[in-house]
């Protein structure tokens, strides 16, 4: 099998079970936007932009630098993964514990109504097992095996739906069936399991027992693990590329995830006649999933290429092989941008069920213009951990960043949740600008002089 062929078999592997899931996942929209007022679900889109900071927080960039130091002529693969994942065991539980133990003043500070401590212990506990697990992931993606990987994030994906449709959808129509109806014969069951008043914490409870289910799957990497203490001359030279990609990582975030926590503390009062700034925020956030589609393709196409670019870089035609890869990626892109953008008037009624969610469609065509140059930044950012030089991405994503509050700032008061969307495409526009003009080039006709 040809190399190009090889990338595009474990890309559809992942890009099949993160489809399949997502999919899944996203068919939870309208359960949501149904069961839940706009506000509410402003809380959980809030929460969740900021688990996204924290993931960043808890993995350090790790997942990379363990690809990179694999890919080292003479390293011992096994040790490298023991210690590494030692590394991440101690920090995840310092930081989780700190989390719990700072539940009531965080939620506090994320203006989160009071009387729900749990949702911060469980948000705590849900970032812990995911950070554990992401070198177990890890080294399935270096080992190539792809299917096992797929397979585990599809259980987990499977769990939170189901979970999220027992406890909105049938507690509430068996607790209120009447007597004589089928359901009734499941009320003892419920009645044990469900609290009528906790709502939208079943979402961070359904994440919790999937995060947990993910890392008994992985069993057979974490029973193959050995403890080592970290030595200082290890963590060095790790941290040193690693925490550069942390820093890439939260500037990352910034630019994907602020607007949803900045829109609602800077929208001005009536600017949506009948809308609090939670339920806009809520409208945003639901529709800011239909960009979805293209982010699905992202993520498996980064599942599979991020180790096949680092043991690819040392063949003499890498650069011949990264240009048709970008090639065919911004074509598949290009292809998903155009269909959904002329697809919207049926796509959005069918995931977006209550009318207040649909106004905000607008956005979709310009979060999928801003999420295609985004991957094409994350193809050509290759060139600097390739060599070592994870700082650029610090720099590029802290411009991003910067780019990203101030148009924010600018925009959201004059366009609203459209202020915040063109501010988004702009700051991808701008990294992938500056990545393609900042990369080294020994020519200038092609693609995979960036990589040489």
């Amino acid at each position: 099998m040809s190399i190009a062929k090889r990338l595009a078999s474990q890309t559809a592997i992942y890009g099949i079970s993160s489809i399949v899931g997502r999919v899944l996942s996203y068919l939870l929209v309208p359960v949501y936007t149904a069961h839940f007022a706009a506000a509410e679900y402003g809380t959980v889109t809030g929460l969740y932009a900021y688990v996204s900071f924290l993931n960043v927080v808890f993995t350090y960039g790790l997942e990379t630098t363990f690809f990179r130091f694999a890919n080292r002529p003479g390293t011992d693969r096994y040790e490298l993964y023991n210690r590494t994942l030692s590394l991440l065991l101690l920090t995840t539980a310092v930081l989780t514990t700190l989390l719990a133990l700072l539940a009531r003043p965080l939620l506090a500070l994320l203006h989160v109504p009071p009387g729900h401590d749990e949702y911060a212990v469980w948000m705590a506990l849900i970032l812990g097992l995911d950070a554990v697990a992401a070198l177990p992931f890890a080294r399935l993606r270096l080992e190539n095996k792809a299917r096992k990987f797929a397979t585990i994030r599809l259980i987990n994906i499977l769990l939170y739906v189901g979970l999220n449709l027992f406890f909105i959808l049938l507690c509430p129509a068996v607790l209120q069936a009447a007597p004589t109806s089928a359901l009734a014969t499941l009320r003892p069951l419920v009645q044990a399991v469900y609290d009528p008043t906790l709502g939208v914490g079943y979402v961070f409870l359904s994440n919790l027992a999937a995060s947990a289910l993910t890392l008994l799957l992985l069993a057979g990497e974490l029973l193959d693990f050995r403890l080592r203490w970290p030595q200082p001359e290890f963590i060095r030279p790790l941290l040193a590329y690693s925490l550069p990609l942390m820093l890439m990582g939260l500037a990352g975030m910034v630019n994907e995830t602020l607007d949803r926590i900045l829109l609602p503390a800077w929208i001005p009062a009536g600017f949506y006649p009948g809308l609090t700034p939670d339920a806009v925020n809520g409208v945003y956030g639901a529709c800011y999933k239909l960009s979805i589609f293209m982010s699905l393709v992202i993520q498996a196409f980064r599942y599979a290429a991020e180790p096949f670019f680092f043991a690819q870089s040392t063949e003499k035609n890498s650069p011949a092989t990264f240009a048709l890869v970008l090639k065919w990626f911004t074509l598949c892109c290009a292809f998903i941008f155009v269909g959904i953008s002329l697809n919207l008037s049926w796509i959005g009624p069918l995931f977006l069920r209550r009318p207040e969610y649909r106004t905000g469609l607008g956005v979709v065509p310009i979060l999928l213009l801003a999420n295609l140059f985004l991957g094409v930044y994350y193809n050509l950012s290759v060139w600097f951990k390739l060599t070592d030089k994870t700082y650029y991405g610090t720099y590029i994503g802290a411009a991003g960043a910067v780019l990203t509050v101030g148009l924010n700032f600018v925009l959201i008061p004059v366009l609203g949740y459209m202020g915040s969307a063109w501010a988004t495409l702009a700051c991808y526009f701008l990294m992938a600008a500056t990545i393609s003009s900042a990369c080294p080039t020994a020519s200038t006709k092609t693609v995979g002089a960036y990589y040489q």
